[in-house]
C-alpha cells in the first residue's frame, strides 16, 4: 500500500461519505446522479440534487442507491468517481478501498462493491468489506472483543439496520425498509389529508427538521407551498407542527416495535448485557429532536445516542484505517474468476 492511496467509503442512500487516509479528511455529497434520456450523465452529487423534483421528465435524478443496498452500479461509480477525482484528481497505482456495508451480504452482493470500485472510470482497486455494525461500534468505541452482547441501530433515509454484537463478531442483524425518507413520505401524507395539498419529499424533508420533534409539546407553524389536489394550481398553506409530529411518530414506532421484537428473540445473558450498556443509536435520521428519549420509553432499554449522527459509520472505518489491529475485522473481495 506504500503507492496505493487509501480510501474509507460510505455509500449512503442519501450521502456519499469518502475518508481519505492522505489528507486524513471525510468528504461528504448528495449520493444523487441526474441522467438524461437514460444516457448522458448530467450532474453529480450536490449539482444533481438542486435538480431534484424540479427536472423534467426526460431527466432522471436518483441515488444509486436503495434502502442501503447498491441498486445501480454504473451510476454508483459515477457517483463514487466524481468525488474521488475531487479529492485526487489524479490516480496513478489503484488505491485501497474499504467499503462499509450491511451485514450479512452475500458473495453476489459482496462482488458487486468490487464491480463498483473496478468497472469502467475506477481501476486497479483493492477492496475491502467492513461491516457497518462493526464500524459503527469502533466510532462509538465499544470493545468489541470484550463487549457480551452490544445493540446497534443505524437509522438511515431509507433503511434501518438492528444489529448485535457479542464477542467480536455480528451475531444477528436485521434491515428494515424504513428510514428518513420513509417519514417524509408520511409527512406529505399527512399534509396532503389535512391541507388537501401535495408538497414534495425536499419540502417535507425541510419539514421534519424545522418544527418536527416526538414528544412535541409547543405548536409551531410553518408556510408551505404545495399543489392543491383539487384544483391543481400552486397554493400557500400553514402547516402546523402536530401533523408533521404525527406522521414522524408512525415510522418511528414501527422501528421501536421491531426493536422490541428483535430483543425478545435474544438470548437473556446477551439481552442483559445490553440492558446494563444501553441500545446504540447513529445514523442520518437520528437527528430527530427527542428520537432517543422516545425509542428509550417505548422499548424499556437506556439509549445511547451518538453526536456523530450520519457521520458515525464512515468514522468507524477511518478509525479502522488508521489502527492495523482494527483491520480484522476488514474482509477482502475478490471478482469471481471465469
Amino acid at each position: 500500500m506504500l503507492f496505493r492511496k487509501v480510501y474509507g467509503v460510505d455509500m449512503g442512500s442519501s450521502a456519499l461519505k469518502v475518508y481519505s487516509h492522505q489528507k486524513n479528511k471525510v468528504y461528504q455529497e448528495r449520493n444523487m446522479v441526474a441522467v438524461k434520456d437514460k444516457r448522458r450523465v448530467l450532474a453529480v452529487g450536490d449539482e444533481a440534487y438542486e435538480m431534484y423534483e424540479k427536472a423534467p421528465d426526460n431527466i432522471e435524478v436518483a441515488s444509486p442507491m436503495a434502502y442501503g443496498m447498491i441498486a445501480d452500479i454504473m451510476k454508483a461509480e459515477v457517483s463514487l468517481y466524481s468525488l474521488i477525482k475531487k479529492i485526487h484528481p489524479y490516480q496513478w497505482f489503484g488505491s485501497v478501498m474499504y467499503f462499509a456495508a450491511p451485514a450479512d451480504l452475500t458473495q453476489i452482493e459482496k462482488r458487486a462493491y468490487n464491480s463498483l470500485a473496478n468497472g469502467g472510470w475506477l481501476q486497479n482497486n483493492k477492496v475491502w468489506i467492513v461491516e457497518k455494525p462493526i464500524a459503527d461500534a469502533i466510532a462509538m468505541d465499544i470493545p468489541l472483543k470484550k463487549t457480551k452482547g452490544s445493540m446497534i441501530v443505524n437509522i438511515g433515509a431509507q433503511s434501518t439496520e438492528i444489529s448485535v454484537i457479542a464477542d467480536g463478531k455480528v451475531i444477528i442483524s436485521k434491515a428494515l425498509k424504513l428510514g428518513g425518507r420513509q417519514i417524509d413520505l408520511e409527512i406529505c401524507s399527512e399534509i396532503n389529508r389535512a391541507n388537501r395539498l401535495q408538497i414534495g419529499t425536499r419540502t417535507a424533508s425541510r419539514l421534519k427538521t424545522s418544527i418536527g420533534e416526538l414528544y412535541g409539546k409547543k405548536e409551531q407553524l410553518r408556510k408551505v407551498i404545495g399543489i392543491d389536489t383539487l384544483s391543481g394550481l400552486p397554493r400557500e398553506a400553514v402547516v402546523s407542527s402536530e401533523a408533521v409530529n404525527a406522521a414522524i411518530a408512525r415510522p418511528i414506532t414501527a422501528i421501536g416495535n421491531e426493536m422490541k421484537t428483535f430483543l425478545e428473540r435474544t438470548p437473556p445473558q446477551i439481552a442483559y448485557s445490553i440492558l446494563k450498556e444501553g441500545i446504540y443509536l447513529a445514523g442520518g435520521s437520528t437527528r430527530l429532536k427527542n428520537i432517543d428519549k422516545f425509542l428509550a420509553d417505548f422499548t424499556g432499554y437506556g439509549v445511547c445516542l451518538s453526536e456523530m449522527h450520519e457521520t458515525c459509520t464512515i468514522r468507524g472505518v477511518e478509525k479502522m484505517i488508521k489502527d492495523r489491529y482494527l483491520q480484522e475485522w476488514a474482509v477482502p473481495v475478490k471478482q469471481k474468476k471465469m
